[in-house]
Formats: C-alpha cells, sequence, structure tokens
C-alpha cells in the first residue's frame, strides 16, 4: 500500500499570516484517505516550520468539511492488516494536536466521525447552523476512535460525549454550539470570511510564543491538578519576562501602535 501527496487533495492559499487550507474531494464531501491525510498533514508540518504562518484555518470544499473515513477504501479493511495500514502512514493520526500555532476549523458543512476527529484536534471550531456534526461510529459497527472517548468528554461533559457516541445522531451547528461541540455559529456566507478575520487578529496581534505556550499548558493542565497547573504557569511567567516579546507587548500598547512579534521559533529534532 503506497499513498501520495496531490497538492489538489489539500489546496493552500496565504492570506497575510494565515494559511488557509481546504480539503479537497468535494465529490466525496472531502471523504478522509490515506492521500489526503499524508497531504494534510505534511502541511502541518510545513506550516509549523514556516515562520510566515502564524495561524491555520481548515474548511472543506463544496458542500461538506470531511464525511470521515472513505466507506468505499473502508469496506476493503477485512483485507488489509492494519498493522500495514499503521506503517504505511508518515506520522500518527493525531498529530494536529502536536501542532505548536492556533489551527481553526471552519465547518462548512457535515463533519461525520474520523472528520468530526480531526475537526475536534482543531483549537477552535467555527460552523453555520446547517452543519452536521455526528460521531457515526456506532452505526457502522466501530469504536469511539482516535481518541475522541478523551476529547468529547472534556468539551462537553460525560453524558453529552456518550449521547454523541451511543447514539451516533445527527447534531446541527446550533445544538453543537450550545453543548460546547463548536464555538461560533455564522451564516454560511459569512463563515469563512469571519474565520479568517479571526485569524488574522491572532496572526497581527498576538505573540506566536505566547500562544504555543498557553497551547501546551492547557493540553498539559488536562491531566494534571491545580497546583501543578500554577507551578508550571509560575515558571512559565518567569520565563516569559525574559523573552524579548514581553518588552515588545508593553511598549506596542505603551506607544499605541500594532506589536512586532517574533516568529516562533522551530524546535529542533
Amino acid at each position: 500500500m503506497t499513498t501520495t501527496q496531490s497538492p489538489d487533495l489539500v489546496l493552500t492559499e496565504r492570506i497575510g499570516g494565515v494559511l488557509l487550507l481546504t480539503l479537497n474531494r468535494p465529490e466525496r464531501l472531502n471523504a478522509w484517505n490515506l492521500d489526503l491525510e499524508e497531504r494534510y498533514f505534511a502541511l502541518l508540518d510545513a506550516a509549523e516550520a514556516d515562520p510566515e504562518v502564524r495561524v491555520v484555518v481548515v474548511t472543506g470544499a463544496g458542500r461538506g468539511f470531511c464525511a470521515g473515513a472513505d466507506m468505499e477504501e473502508l469496506s476493503q479493511l477485512g483485507s488489509v492488516d492494519p498493522d500495514t495500514i499503521a506503517r504505511t502512514r508518515d506520522r500518527p493520526r493525531e498529530r494536529p494536536l502536536a501542532f505548536r500555532k492556533p489551527l481553526i476549523a471552519a465547518i462548512n458543512g457535515p463533519a461525520a466521525g474520523l472528520g468530526l476527529v480531526q475537526a475536534l484536534y482543531c483549537d477552535l471550531r467555527f460552523t453555520t447552523p446547517e452543519a452536521k456534526f455526528t460521531t457515526a461510529f456506532v452505526r457502522r459497527g466501530l469504536i469511539a476512535e482516535y481518541g475522541i472517548a478523551w476529547l468529547l468528554p472534556r468539551l462537553v461533559g460525560q453524558s453529552r460525549a456518550l449521547d454523541l457516541l451511543l447514539s451516533g445522531r445527527v447534531v446541527l451547528g446550533a445544538e453543537a454550539a450550545a453543548m460546547g461541540l463548536a464555538d461560533r455559529v455564522l451564516p454560511p456566507e459569512e463563515l469563512l470570511p469571519a474565520t479568517l478575520a479571526y485569524a488574522a487578529d491572532l496572526a497581527q496581534n498576538c505573540s506566536p510564543n505566547s500562544m504555543a505556550l498557553i497551547k501546551r499548558q492547557v493540553l498539559e493542565a488536562l491531566e494534571s491538578d491545580l497546583p501543578t497547573a500554577i507551578a508550571v504557569a509560575d515558571d512559565l511567567m518567569t520565563e516569559s519576562f525574559r523573552h524579548p516579546d514581553a518588552a515588545e507587548g508593553v511598549h506596542s500598547y505603551l506607544e499605541r501602535r500594532p506589536p512586532k512579534f517574533a516568529p516562533l521559533a522551530v524546535e529542533a529534532g
């Protein structure tokens, strides 16, 4: 089994410090397959290493965000060794969780199964009233895949997570926002412009170093207690005072000008 990284599978557009990624299999409602996965993850790797990219927005082409795993490929799983599939992937499927820059989903249509999981891997989710959310796994004879059993309860609470996982029912955008599954509901024609405007504000006015550290703090705090989280924050605060962004943040405020924060440093290794 081999994969190809066709540039057509995920379209790219740079808008200032924002990179827009568009999953591009509209004839399949952007159903997920290994080729799409490798292209998307490779673009995230490149965006993380690019000092000019400060925020990434991901959306879907056509009528959907991502309708889940490609069912035609899924039907062949019985004849394919799961270990072979795992070895074929260059990166773990939860790779977006380790992305150090803000990653925002503009959910323009169905986000189902693995497509919903990928949306949950993003930091924020903006959507439309008509967009459909469903875990779907139980209706395909599957389990709660790829960490969604960990993610969902932390977003919507245990009982709501079990409701969504056990029923596989469809939730529309307004209900998704009410339960914490989505962060903002916008008219379809405003979804992408509003998401890009939000992302542009982060790119222009927020410290890349601060955003990366805060993302790490939040994820680590999910698995720690309050005293540990406070101790970590105290250490990071001391470090942040020594970082050039702290001085720039204060000076730009006092001088009533936009800040000029340095790009996020590339991590070694």
